[in-house]
């Protein structure tokens, strides 16, 4: 079949809040004009971010929204458009139309299924398996994820292609001490079990002595279901749940907290400790998956398992300043190791080589 020599983005992201799939598909999406010729969004009708919206030029077409729309309104227009290339960004595709390129962020859904509400990861593990089938290139954020997809899904390395996320170049150190001025850890996430806020709080209701409080930043996702931190655990002394901040918020609490924590079972990046490091902030983060590889000798780790380690940890941080400064210094340079310019471009080498092969 001959396929229009186009690309189009399922611009779906649009129509969500922004987690770290959302981040890695808006700041793709925001390059990708500057390496390929004909580029378009396309997306549901229930968006959310009106001025992304605009900036993309992003068109709305069909009339149903979701998974839905995905499956039926969007592939009518593809085919209405002579089939040209998608490209999918946030672990879901049309599994009817195969010219076609799909992000898998991770495989969670399958290694920690636990952590997720039960109808989220049984739809997943159901439907994964013919998005990668369907799909003529698979994207991933690291080299961990990668392993990881190949081997479930019994695929040829060549067939994977690791994207790294990275940081947006407005996240820089932002200091106020006036405003700032009680001594803080930060955790950034979404409030679910995967990210361990349980192991958390219990290593830090353990530093009662410590003149030091807890801010958390994050909100329950309803994909991870209820039941992210314990409602007894909501209550421990020193800590602030401030819930989802706008992004110059953020960068400020990142600029001026003592050091950022981040006790992950697992990801397949972990970018909100990146965020921190491009802030000038220290960062614990766990020994699993694929942190070691993002963060390798910038980081301090601990074991999501033992909350002993974790208090341990971020004792440490809080009484050696050295170390915090060294580890300040080691992540704003592991920060430039990400760009988003790389990755788009990386991308825009792939879509143009499948499109040469078609």
């Amino acid at each position: 079949m001959k396929h229009d020599k186009k690309l189009v983005v399922n611009a779906r992201f649009l129509t969500k809040p922004i987690t770290g799939v959302q981040r890695f598909a808006i700041e793709i999406s925001r390059r990708l004009r500057n390496y390929l010729d004909d580029v378009s969004f396309v997306s549901p009708k229930n968006i959310v971010h009106r001025e992304l919206f605009s900036e993309l030029g992003a068109k709305v077409v069909g009339s149903h929204t979701g998974y839905l729309w995905e499956q039926v309104d969007l592939v009518r227009y593809l085919r209405k458009m002579n089939s040209p290339l998608l490209l999918n960004l946030e672990n879901t595709a049309p599994i009817w139309y195969r010219y076609k390129i799909t992000t898998l962020h991770d495989i969670g859904f399958i290694r920690y299924s636990e952590f997720y509400a039960r109808s989220f990861s049984t739809f997943y593990r159901l439907f994964t398996p013919f998005v990668v089938k369907t799909s003529i290139k698979i994207i991933t954020v690291s080299e961990f994820s990668k392993n990881e997809i190949i081997t479930k899904y019994k695929l040829p390395p060549s067939k994977v292609e690791v994207i790294y996320n990275a940081v947006n170049e407005k996240f820089h150190p932002v200091i106020n001490e006036k405003k700032y001025k009680e001594n803080y850890i930060l955790a950034v996430s979404s409030l679910n079990r995967r990210k361990n806020f349980e192991g958390l709080l219990l290593a830090f209701s353990k530093l009662s002595n410590e003149n030091v409080k807890l801010y958390v930043v994050g909100e329950e996702n309803r994909v991870f279901g209820k039941g992210g931190i314990k409602e007894e655990l909501r209550n421990v002394p020193k800590v602030r749940f401030l819930g989802r901040m706008d992004d110059d918020r953020l960068i400020e609490l990142y600029s001026n907290a003592l050091f950022f924590v981040f006790p992950s079972f697992y990801e397949g990046f972990g970018l909100p400790p990146l965020e921190a490091q491009a802030c000038g902030c220290p960062v614990i983060v766990s020994n699993r998956a694929s942190l070691p590889e993002i963060y390798k000798d910038t980081a301090l780790y601990c074991d999501p398992d033992d909350v002993e380690d974790i208090k341990n940890k971020m004792k440490m941080l809080i009484e050696r300043s050295d170390l915090r400064e060294d580890l300040r210094d080691k992540g704003l340079f592991n920060v430039k190791r990400f760009s988003w310019d790389l990755s788009a471009k990386k991308l825009a080498d792939v879509i143009k080589e499948v499109m040469k092969n078609e």
